[in-house]
């Protein structure tokens, strides 16, 4: 399993994409102050922990993901050629 993300791996990441901590608290939804915590790793001498949402929130922005419609996604390259049938919601029998 990959570990969670540190502090120190928050703030690579953050760097890594060129984005200020404001920058960053805008496109992850959060304000400025909660993007420093994550970076310093604690708020009043209690540590931070980075919420899982956010570390798959930032791997989104890192593919260029800025917004998700909730669509199926392919499950492999497979799916990519060869695309399952959408599952039909209209009610049977009719």
């Amino acid at each position: 399993m990959t570990p969670a993300m540190d502090s120190e791996g928050f703030r690579q990441w953050r760097r890594d994409m060129g984005l200020k901590q404001k920058d960053a608290a805008d496109r992850l939804g959060l304000k400025k102050r909660v993007i420093q915590y994550y970076e310093k790793g604690d708020r009043d001498g209690k540590r931070v922990d980075i919420p899982r949402t956010v570390e798959l929130a930032c791997f989104a922005l890192s593919l260029g993901c800025e917004r998700y419609d909730g669509r199926r996604l392919p499950r492999s390259a497979a799916d990519l050629l060869d695309p399952p049938p959408l599952a039909s919601h209209e009610p049977k029998g009719e």
